[in-house]
């Protein structure tokens, strides 16, 4: 019986040689489309040029290497290493965004307009997804556009009304704005994208079942779990750090890198607990933000105040960065569906009627209840209109649908996505 020896000739080291210089390119085109991203948002700054926010810049810049690449010989060996993943986006670039958002929140306007901002981000966003699936299924019945299943008209609703007004918060800090219009605009955005992930989780999980009869009262009953469940996580997590970092007597100078290190593990344990039990990652962080930043920072020493305040804002802005550049490299990348046009202008145009059904309906309620000094004017209501610009969480959501609807369905929804996301 011959010996079976294992060697690692049997590899070919011409390929590993190519795949090494493979990901050398990859990583140095992203460091360079970094660098150039934070370069042309310093000069935009400067010279307060507001009609090319820093978002679409980082993202015009991804979308050029992204063609040259794609026109290149390059593009079948860089593409592995450098192309946008939705687990990537989900697990590594999205936690510090959301965290640094609750962290860095203001929380007496923040308090004071929650009642608002669930209307918005809870019922609004319900019945914007509902409004976009259900013109999108008429539309297709009238032959004004391609016809999808009811199921799958609600996801790419749901996936669609997933906002991300990072563009249009970092003009109003440039400018100033009202700090109750920053409130509302920030907090629906934030609990916008755990509304619609939970909307498309549960739409994507009808689809695959055939039990009709209960899609509303499932799609009701699991959001509330998810919500009330994620956020108990995160504010679970939160105490639980606020009373280690005060009684386990960590504030002293020799203790400085152990006090730093575990304070920057704490969001990251509440973003992997709400996602691993089956939660919502995005809640459960941003409310261990907000319960880090009232009872838990204090409790640190005023060098490791300075280096978490920091390191978050940091790492925030490079995985904010990041995730524009991401996205349009693989928009340059992707294989697209131009097939029904007819499809994306039809879908344009529904998601703004959705989005003023949302804004302006739930404003309306909102306000029945409201004193008349307190009441939400109408130059406020188009602002937050205006402000449901769709990103990379509706991006990401498309990409998942690639994998989630068979028949070239999920090719046709994640065009008209890529579209609207790089028009708004």
């Amino acid at each position: 019986m011959e010996e079976l020896v294992i060697s690692p000739v049997d590899h070919d080291p011409q390929g590993q040689v190519k795949q090494q210089q493979a990901a050398g390119v990859g990583i140095l085109l992203q460091i360079m489309m970094l660098v150039l991203s934070f370069v042309l948002g310093h000069v935009l700054r400067r010279h307060r040029f507001h009609y090319l926010p820093e978002a679409s810049g980082s993202l015009l810049i991804g979308l050029i290497v992204g063609v040259l690449a794609n026109i290149s010989d390059t593009e079948t060996s860089i593409r592995t290493w450098f192309n946008f993943h939705e687990e990537f986006f989900f697990l590594f670039l999205l936690p510090p965004i959301i965290f640094q958002s609750g962290f860095s929140l203001q929380p007496k306007p923040f308090f004071s307009n929650f009642g608002a901002i669930v209307t918005f981000a809870i019922i609004g966003t319900f019945v914007a997804s509902v409004v976009t699936g259900g013109l999108v299924y008429l539309g297709g019945s009238m032959y004004l556009m391609y016809k999808l299943p009811f199921v799958e008209c609600l996801m790419f609703g749901a996936l669609i009304s997933a906002t991300d007004p990072v563009t249009v918060l970092s003009i109003f800090q440039d400018v100033g704005t009202d700090v109750n219009l920053y409130a509302l605009v920030f907090g629906e955005s934030v609990l916008n994208d755990a509304m619609a992930i939970s909307l498309y989780r549960t739409m994507s999980l009808v689809n695959r079942q055939s039990s009709s009869g209960e899609h509303f009262l499932m799609v009701v009953i699991r959001f509330l779990e998810t919500f009330a469940g994620s956020m108990s996580a995160g504010v679970g997590v939160g105490f639980t750090s606020a009373l280690l970092f005060k009684y386990a007597g960590l504030d002293t100078e020799n203790l400085q890198n152990l006090e730093c290190c575990l304070f920057v593990l704490f969001p990251y344990f509440s973003y992997m607990l709400a996602e691993g039990v089956g939660l919502s990652g995005i809640v459960s962080i941003l409310f261990t933000g907000i319960v880090m930043k009232r009872y838990t920072f204090s409790n640190l020493s005023e060098a490791s105040q300075s280096f978490v305040s920091s390191f978050f804002h940091l790492i925030s802005s490079l995985a904010e960065t990041f995730t524009f550049i991401y996205m349009g490299f693989d928009i340059a990348m992707e294989q697209h569906s131009w097939s029904h046009v007819g499809f994306i202008l039809f879908s344009i145009l529904f998601i703004g009627v959705a989005r003023a059904v949302n804004v302006f309906g739930c404003a309306y309620l909102v306000n029945l209840f409201r004193q008349e000094n307190q009441k939400i004017p109408m130059k406020h209501q188009k602002a937050l209109w205006y402000s449901g610009l769709r990103g990379a969480m509706a991006f990401a959501l498309a990409l998942q649908s690639l994998h989630d609807l068979p028949e070239g369905h999920g090719q046709i929804i994640f065009t008209a996505t890529t579209t609207i996301v790089v028009v708004t």
